[in-house]
């Protein structure tokens, strides 16, 4: 499954394999059953070029680690236990679910139109708020232009060094896709808009009176105890241990560290949040198995639309509101999203049930298609294979 910024590639790094250590977290000696097999993906994923790899994941019979590679290409040490991760776009489920909270309070509803709570900020070239439903906007039906596409239109080094401390207010950033004609009219296709969730967060504001980070911390992140999650907003810098992010902007170019974010698209409602991915893992958990939402609420969230075949996702993906299915090989499927900047892909699975759940971190990204297409497929099968698992 592909959580990315669309026009960027997976992360992987052109490096001498030999000199990336790998890491068992999950025991001193080389561990042998589920553990062992995690750690081989991990070992594998980390071969096609990754500088470092952490995968958690949480089972009813315990917690199994696995890291591989370094935490940074100038000490070399190893990826640290527990670092704290960018979330990237995984934080659209977390707005998703405030959304469905205030859904199941009656103070909103899935088919009221953008024009009704938020009037007038959708229009123009095109575009009309009356026509799209704030269902439209979570499972990216709306048909809106991608705002990253202004921000970013240029994916080089001196780009990324020159803006990247720029931020924009919500409203800035729906003006510049605004400036767009839609792809398609609201509800007939469906196309991943990181605009749609800006607006998501812009309507939880004005519904409750307090912002998207003020109702995540106060509903989901002090009621499940994630100490370790945050919404830093503009806030630049990743709290230690963490392990860092590297960027390659031309394929054959130089890696670029970029632990320090691009504030243009990392610090809003789509995707700005940070944590660990023991957090992640109880976030997940606890909202496929009920903590967090009602029957019904959680039902609609998991009422989902086919993925188109050529957006890079597996084939039977689907997308619900703020969560994504994906067909697992040895049959049903499991619930996740994912996130990625630049010189960090993160992903978050668990089962239907809750009680399987996988946070994946891969902590470089290549230019190069192949290398980027070999980095997906070893991250596929490593949550493939630990979510199959029975023991």
């Amino acid at each position: 499954m592909i959580f990315r910024r669309l026009w960027l590639s997976a992360a992987v790094l052109a490096l001498a394999l030999s000199s990336l250590p790998s890491v068992a977290a999950s025991a001193a000696s080389r561990p042998s059953g589920t553990a062992w097999s995690m750690q081989r993906d991990a070992d594998a994923l980390r071969e096609t070029g990754v500088t470092g790899v952490a995968v958690r994941l949480e089972t009813p019979r315990g917690t199994i680690t696995a890291r591989s590679g370094v935490r940074d290409l100038v000490t070399r040490r190893p990826v640290p236990k527990d670092g704290y991760l960018r979330l990237g776009s995984t934080t659209k489920t977390f707005v998703a679910t405030i959304m469905m909270q205030l859904v199941g309070e009656k103070r909103i509803s899935l088919d009221q139109t953008v024009e009704q709570l938020l009037p007038g900020v959708v229009s123009g070239t095109g575009n009309d708020g009356r026509t799209i439903t704030v269902r439209d906007l979570l499972r990216h039906t709306s048909g809106l232009s991608d705002y990253i596409y202004d921000v970013f239109p240029d994916p080089s080094t001196q780009t990324y060094f020159a803006n990247r401390w720029r931020a924009y207010e919500p409203e800035e950033l729906v003006d510049l896709a605004m400036r767009h004609e839609p792809a398609f009219p609201a509800g007939t296709r469906w196309a991943y808009s990181n605009t749609n969730y800006v607006l998501a967060g812009m309507i939880i504001e004005k519904i409750t009176g307090r912002t998207w980070e003020q109702q995540v911390n106060n509903r989901i992140l002090r009621p499940l105890g994630l100490q370790h999650t945050d919404t830093p907003g503009t806030w630049p810098f990743l709290p230690y241990p963490h392990t860092a992010n590297y960027q390659q902007f031309t394929a054959d170019g130089p890696m670029v560290d970029t632990t320090i974010p691009y504030r243009p698209f990392d610090s809003g409602a789509d995707g700005s949040m940070t944590g660990t991915a023991r957090d992640l893992n109880r976030f997940f958990g606890a909202l496929a198995s009920g903590q967090l939402l009602k029957p019904a609420e959680l039902a609609a969230m998991q009422n989902t639309v086919p993925v188109p075949q050529d957006s890079g996702h597996p084939e039977g993906t689907r997308d619900g509101l703020g969560l994504f299915f994906t067909p697992l090989s040895c049959g049903g499927g499991y619930l996740g999203h994912g996130g990625s900047g630049f010189g960090y892909v993160i992903r978050a699975a668990t089962t239907m049930d809750g009680r399987r759940t996988i946070t994946v971190s891969a902590h470089s990204r290549s230019a190069d298609p192949q290398t980027a297409a070999r980095q997906e497929d070893a991250l596929r099968n490593l949550i493939d294979h630990a979510l199959c698992r029975t023991t």
